[in-house]
């Protein structure tokens, strides 16, 4: 599952566009000549901004939020139309979550806990959704289980071979730099605590530190080193941490060619017919699979209970299918986790998964399509690896086009991440890219929301970008249940504000491109237009574009 999040890098050193329609609500897009002048800052955010920075308007507050607070404001107020049933297909969500307890989706055909499958739908138990990976929670990488396995042609083993080294010498070297790191810091901060005789100090106390000691005057160069990161040694530490977990992950499980995550199981993978695995469950196994309960949170968090988080929809339901583990996503799991969504209700289904090496790729396209026909949306989150996915050397799976050639399916939406501050660098630096291939951006980058236990926090990642834009969707589709799949995909993408700003792709700056030319729709998905659009759509006034 590379699309989890970004992997840890920083301590490794206009006018105004007025569409005519019926009332006198009006689209809007960007006036240049505001935002040119006066952004609001990221380092400018208070506390509270920065939470749900993600549903700012980017007109009215000069933050390229998705203009949530102004569509509930102006367009929707306290009205909630027809429920949506929105799939997280992902990791366990936290299905006892003070702020997602009251938005599941029920099967009220299901009895709990009888080990019966009571409505023959072919799965037993599955009250609030299913769970295709039993008890597993690591997993190799698809290239790791290639060469385990010895799955496809030579070319397909020689080129698994190639990533996997390249990476698993990344992933040692990094370890075993941030382990060095982390040891440094909490050496110099045990020095300081012990020097200063306190628990608790400042960067100015570390500062004002007069000695001649020359461990100690090392101690205090490596403190204020970290100090240009973060104003906290203790968040700082937090971090190198999490650093460590994660490229011990990545080592021990997702590049180790001799790992098996798939034992629990007890099915065979990489046979389709073999379906009589997993269980009625999808809850997460472990406080860290956070990554669903986070998704969950963005979409539909419970609006106006005054905790934590507001979703972006307000009459949500959510259906958790658990087939994504710690590790790469089997194409069989996506395949099942697709139809089992679109046959029990769904009509959107957030994927906020992907990999580069995918051996039964045609199972998840047959799934697509089988989505399209039954008239279910897919929002796919575009990656994290900062890569021009028009690139034919830049594989992303799943997707529903074949390099850049057409579509052969017109109901998913995938999506790139933006950040919260209005400028050239406003597309997060490890977002994926690309004028066919990904279709629109919206906020990804350090979004607040629901964590496993009743906690909250951020996190960043196209795997944030995509809810956002889920949510949007069942606010259009709850507003108008008629339209068609393929109409909301136009609706979002049409009604996007468009930038005319170079932005910087890829986090380097040699690497520059008008924001138009960044995504197929070169726009920003946005609440407040999509919905007016969405009900001059269903009243006949308008007619979307074909493309």
């Amino acid at each position: 599952m590379k699309n989890l999040l970004p992997k840890p890098t920083a301590l490794l050193w206009a006018a105004a566009i007025i569409l005519s329609g019926c009332g006198s609500t009006q689209l809007v897009s960007t006036p240049m000549e505001k935002i040119d002048t006066v952004p609001l800052k990221v380092s400018e955010l208070s506390e509270a901004q920065s939470q749900r920075w993600g549903h700012a308007d980017l007109v009215l507050d000069t933050i390229p939020g998705m203009s949530v607070d102004r569509a509930y404001s102006e367009l929707i107020g306290n009205k909630k139309g027809k429920e949506v049933i929105v799939a997280v297909l992902d990791s366990g969500i936290d299905l006892d979550h003070e702020d997602l307890d009251g938005v599941l989706w029920t099967n009220e055909d299901e009895k709990a806990g009888n080990g019966i499958d009571d409505d023959n739908n072919g799965y037993i138990d599955d009250v609030h959704g299913y769970n295709f990976l039993g008890e597993s929670v690591y997993e190799q990488l698809e290239h790791a289980r290639i060469l385990r396995l010895k799955l496809g042609d030579a070319a397909l083993q020689a080129r698994a071979k190639s990533t996997l080294e390249e990476q698993l010498n990344e992933a040692s070297s990094n370890l075993q730099r941030y382990e060095q790191i982390l040891q440094a810091v909490q050496n110099a901060d045990a020095a300081v605590k012990a020097h200063l005789d306190t628990e608790n100090y400042t960067k100015e106390d570390v500062n004002g530190i007069k000695t001649t000691d020359a461990a100690l005057l090392q101690h205090q160069a490596v403190l204020k080193q970290m100090y240009s990161f973060d104003d906290s040694i203790d968040e700082i530490i937090k971090q190198i941490k999490e650093g460590v977990t994660y490229f011990n992950e990545r080592v021990k499980y997702h590049l180790n060619v001799d790992f098996n995550g798939r034992n629990p199981v007890g099915d065979n993978p990489y046979d389709l017919n073999d379906r009589n695995y997993g269980n009625g469950n999808p809850k997460n196994r472990v406080k860290d699979e956070s990554h669903g309960t986070h998704v969950a949170g963005i979409i539909a968090a419970e609006r106006g209970n005054k905790l934590g988080v507001d979703g972006i929809a307000n009459n949500v339901a959510i259906m958790s299918i658990r087939a994504v583990p710690n590790g790469d996503e089997y194409d069989k799991d996506i395949a099942l986790g697709i139809r089992y969504a679109v046959d029990n209700g769904a009509r959107i289904i957030n994927a906020s998964f992907g990999k580069s090496f995918s051996p039964n790729a045609e199972w998840v396209y047959e799934a697509i399509k089988y989505a399209a026909q039954k008239d279910v949306l897919i929002v796919h989150a575009a990656g994290n690896d900062a890569l021009d996915l028009d690139d034919p050397e830049n594989e992303n799976y799943p997707n529903d086009q074949l390099g850049v050639e057409a579509e052969f399916a017109n109901n998913v939406l995938t999506v790139g991440a933006l950040d919260p501050e209005y400028g050239s660098e406003m597309i997060s630096s490890f977002s994926n890219y690309g004028t066919s291939n990904v279709d629109i951006f919206a906020p990804g980058g350090e979004i607040y929301s629901t964590m496993p236990e009743n906690e909250y926090t951020f996190q960043g990642g196209t795997s944030m970008a995509a809810p956002a834009v889920s949510g949007l969707a069942a606010l259009i589709w709850s507003r108008h249940p008629k339209l068609s799949a393929s109409q909301v995909k136009q609706i979002i993408m049409q009604s996007g504000l468009p930038l005319k700003t170079p932005v910087i792709l890829g986090g380097s700056q040699e690497n520059s491109r008008d924001f138009a030319a960044a995504s197929k729709s070169g726009k920003i998905a946005n609440a407040y237009n999509a919905l007016i659009l969405s009900d001059r759509v269903a009243a006949g006034t308008v007619e979307l574009s074909k493309k």
